[in-house]
């Protein structure tokens, strides 16, 4: 989900600039288009900040790899210090 958030950042000013390239032919755009590009990225942004904080680590543990324990694959996880 991540990835998906930071892809529509990367890709909003260029739909952005589409839509604004096509409605220079109309005369400009409106300011409705203005307000919604500008909520559309504090959202993105918004959302990118929440989900970074959501997949981040307690600051008060250790990340330990994925290993193998008696034949069995042991995936990774955290452990308190």
């Amino acid at each position: 989900m991540l990835r998906l958030v930071e892809i529509a950042l990367f890709l909003s000013p260029f739909v952005v600039f589409a839509a604004w390239r096509f409605m220079a032919m109309e005369g400009g755009p409106s300011l409705r288009l203005l307000v919604a590009s500008a909520g559309l990225v504090i959202a993105l942004i918004g959302a990118l900040a929440w989900l970074s904080q959501r997949e981040a680590l307690p600051p008060d543990t250790i990340y330990e790899p994925a290993h193998m324990e008696n034949g069995q694959l042991i995936p990774g996880h955290t452990v308190p210090r």
